[in-house]
């Protein structure tokens, strides 16, 4: 009995596994096509928040899957920003580009948050001082980093693409300007990724046609 539930089991996931993901089930078009920052490559777009745990769940299966990209498809990352409290962490992200320390920081942030629980993710007072702490440069550096033209650019465009892509929340991934899926979408965080290796092979294939 127990050997013929198991082989049912099987069975099941694989026959599961094997169904095609659907528009408006797995993931959906963007409400706006999005432009890209290069047209000749695929890019894949993680939206996101360092104050969301499923963000910081998904991160390290993300990054281990973003190694195994191809060379046609080009990866990033993008604080999003569909409310005022989100804002701050998208600040220090963008910030953190500026001074080109996001490799250094990036995971800490992450952990600073959700496992240290030492960092409110809406106290941009906060979260400055803790970026000039962790990366040991000169506090006006980063606080001009904060505060820079472009910095405020950064937070007006993804404010204006977090609308354009038709996101719900986050992490959700947009794939050439075009398509979106998320964890909740595809039902859970694996799940997500495989939609978007779908969402990917099928755009290589309708380019391969043009």
């Amino acid at each position: 009995m127990k050997k013929a539930l198991f082989i049912f089991l099987m069975l099941f996931t694989s026959m599961s596994l094997a169904i095609e993901p659907e528009v408006g089930v797995n993931f959906n078009k963007t409400v706006q096509i999005v432009p890209t920052d290069n047209k000749e490559k695929i890019e894949v777009v993680e939206l996101f928040w360092y104050g969301c745990i499923h963000c910081y769940q998904i991160d390290p299966m993300l990054t281990d899957w973003v190694k195994k990209l191809p060379k046609d498809v080009n990866f990033k990352r993008m604080a999003a920003i569909p409310r005022a409290d989100w804002s701050p962490m998208a600040r220090a992200f963008y910030a953190m580009e500026a001074l080109v320390i996001t490799d250094k920081l990036h995971v800490a942030i992450f952990e600073a948050v959700h496992k240290e629980k030492i960092l409110n993710p809406a106290d941009e007072k906060a979260i400055l001082q803790w970026v000039t702490l962790k990366s040991g440069l000169d506090r006006k550096k980063v606080e001009d980093a904060f505060n820079s033209f472009s910095v405020n650019a950064s937070l007006n465009k993804v404010a204006q693409i977090f609308k354009a892509s038709g996101a719900t929340g986050v992490p959700s991934l947009m794939i050439d300007g075009k398509y979106i899926t998320s964890s909740t979408m595809a039902g859970g965080n694996n799940e997500a990724l495989q939609i978007a290796d779908f969402i990917i092979n099928n755009v290589r294939k309708d380019r391969s046609k043009k």
